[in-house]
Order: C-alpha cells, then sequence, then structure tokens
C-alpha cells in the first residue's frame, strides 16, 4: 500500500469533497485481504478503498453546491450521470428494468474506481447528498449500508404494508441495518419481525425485535413467516437459506442480501413446492439515501444506530494510520463498524 498524487480536471455538474469520516465494510476488507477471486482482484486493483462516508463540498460546478456543506457521499454512479444522457439512453437497468444500482455502465466507489479513502475526490453533484441538520456526522456515516438494507426491504413493501411478517437472518451489521430499517421505516414491531443469530452477545443488540439463537431453534416447529432475509454471506449463507426456505410460508419471498464468493446449495425441492419468490438485492441508489436520511432525522432512529458505533474512531493522517485501521479491522471483525476520521 502506499500513497500517490493524482490531479483531476473538475467538469460542469461535478463538485469536490473532502471526506471526514468513513466506516470500513467486509467488501473493502475481501480486497484488502485478498479475498476476493483472483481474476476479479487483478481487473480491479490497484485501487483506493471504501466506498461508505460523508464529507464537506470544497468546490464545485454544480448549482448549488455551497462550500462547506455537509454531504453523504453516494458511492453507486449511473451510467446516465456520469455522462449526462438520459436513463432511457444509458441501458436496460436505467430504462427501468432493474433500477439504476444495476446499472451496465455504472461505476462504484472503491470497486470499479477509486473510493473515499482520497485526501478529496470529484463526484457528480447528484452524489453529494446534503446531510440534514438533524443528522449528525456519526450518524450520517451509516446511511450507505443503512441505505443497501433499505432498497432490498423495499423489495416487498406492498407486503409490509399489509401486515407481513418478517424473519432477518443474520446478527452482524448487514443484519442489524436491515432489522433497523424495517423497525423504523416500516414500523415493524417484535410481533411481525424475528431476528436469528448465532451468538448471544450480538443478537442482544436487536432490542426492537424478537431473537433467537439458530443453534436452539426448532424451525420445524416455528410459526411461518411471510417474509426472509438472509443477511449472513460467506460460510454461513447456505444454514441461513435454506433455514429461512424452512420457515417460510407457501407464496413466501426470500431476499438474499449476504455476499459469498462460493456457489451455495439451495433446497430448491421445497422453493418449488412452497412456490417461493427469491429476490437478490445489491446495492441502492439516490433515492434510498434519501429516504433514509429522513429515517434517520428521528431521535429513536439514531439511538438505534448509535448502537453499532465504536467507542473511538481511528484518527486517519497518513498511508500508515489507514493500513493500520483496516489491518485492526481484518483481524478483530467484531460486531461494531469501525470509523475512521480523516485528517489527511
Amino acid at each position: 500500500m502506499c500513497e500517490i498524487v493524482l490531479e483531476r480536471a473538475v467538469h460542469d455538474g461535478e463538485v469536490v469533497v473532502e471526506p471526514t469520516l468513513a466506516s470500513i465494510c467486509h467488501a473493502d476488507l475481501r480486497y484488502y485481504t485478498g479475498q476476493r477471486r483472483p481474476e476479479a482482484l487483478a481487473r480491479k486493483l490497484p485501487l483506493s478503498l471504501i466506498h461508505e462516508g460523508i464529507g464537506r463540498i470544497v468546490s464545485g460546478r454544480a448549482p448549488g453546491a455551497e462550500p462547506g456543506q455537509r454531504v453523504v457521499i453516494v458511492p453507486n454512479i449511473p451510467g446516465f450521470v456520469r455522462e449526462r444522457i438520459r436513463p432511457e439512453d444509458c441501458c436496460p437497468a436505467c430504462r427501468g428494468e432493474a433500477g439504476e444500482n444495476y446499472c451496465h455502465r455504472g461505476r462504484f466507489l472503491g470497486s470499479s474506481m477509486d473510493g473515499i479513502a482520497q485526501h478529496r475526490l470529484v463526484v457528480p453533484a447528484e452524489c453529494a447528498l446534503p446531510i440534514p441538520d438533524e443528522v449528525p456526522d456519526e450518524i450520517a456515516v451509516l446511511a450507505e449500508l443503512c441505505s443497501v438494507s433499505y432498497r432490498a426491504v423495499s423489495r416487498v413493501r406492498e407486503r409490509l404494508a399489509s401486515g407481513a411478517t418478517v424473519a432477518v437472518f443474520g446478527d452482524g451489521p448487514v443484519g442489524y441495518f436491515t432489522a433497523a430499517m424495517l423497525h423504523h421505516v416500516y414500523g415493524l414491531q417484535r410481533d411481525r419481525l424475528r431476528v436469528f443469530g448465532a451468538i448471544s452477545d450480538k443478537i442482544a443488540q436487536f432490542e426492537f425485535a424478537s431473537v433467537a439463537l439458530v443453534q436452539d431453534y426448532d424451525f420445524a416447529a416455528a410459526e411461518p413467516v411471510d417474509i426472509a432475509i438472509e443477511c449472513t454471506g460467506g460460510r454461513f449463507s447456505e444454514s441461513a437459506i435454506n433455514q429461512a426456505i424452512d420457515l417460510l410460508k407457501p407464496g413466501g419471498s426470500l431476499i438474499l442480501m449476504g455476499v459469498t464468493e462460493e456457489r451455495v446449495p439451495v433446497n430448491t425441492r421445497d422453493v418449488l413446492e412452497k412456490g417461493i419468490t427469491l429476490l437478490g438485492s445489491s446495492r441502492s441508489s439516490r433515492s434510498d439515501f434519501a429516504s433514509v436520511m429522513q429515517a434517520m432525522k428521528e431521535p429513536s432512529c439514531q439511538a438505534t444506530l448509535r448502537r453499532i458505533l465504536p467507542e473511538h474512531n481511528w484518527i486517519v493522517r497518513s498511508v500508515e494510520d489507514f493500513q493500520a485501521a483496516m489491518d485492526d479491522t481484518a483481524e478483530h471483525r467484531g460486531w461494531k463498524k469501525t470509523v475512521m476520521e480523516f485528517h489527511w
């Protein structure tokens, strides 16, 4: 890992943002520790990491771009925004088939282009969303992962509005943010929201939901649910997906959010016999960020999100500081997020 200097022109419609806070995602760690597939690493690296963050506008060539304004950085940059064309002229996803988070011509910070771990970055003004005054920095920095969860659960918003019951599999950050969005945005209480985990200390953090340890739970005798959301990823995907299939009612929906580099065996017989719908969900759009920022204005939502914040931030003044934060997070994968405070 090294520090380099790049120069970029600022075009019409773009702003210069100085990142202030960022959090580390497991996706960042997969790049950092070399746990992606070799062909993906060869194609993407070298790369500046991090896609969860906020900053302040330094300058810009866009209407309303005020220096000093706090913004949340949207890492997903659709092709039609980059190229200044109409969405319908971009790709099938942007024309409405899947949504701009699946844009074929888009770029994603920290994956297909340099990420937030920079002194300054240039992004389209549409991808630097003003942070409401009611939302403090330490809450706003969680907006990206919240937006991914919000995007996933919005796939079944009609069923949620009609009283559907939900089971979330996973007691890590993805499971926590997903359950938090279900609770604070869609109003699900303990009678409709069940969270399954494997570690008692983690599952105890979900105070707003009913909780259970998967190793102690009798799925065969359990009350079935309408919707299940898999948030585990990795080597636990297989068990979580198949437990979710066991738990779902006929006609239920299974949302897949956990990322794994390997193929996962799935009980397709019960998927077919129950008529279960599988929905994959990845990343988010600018509109999802806007909805999340509205929810973050509420003190109750902020209190829930504070539970996953660390006691102290990593102060990053150099590439060595950044490397120390990444090394520590990779070695000690705790429940709480790692937040870095940039002073490059």
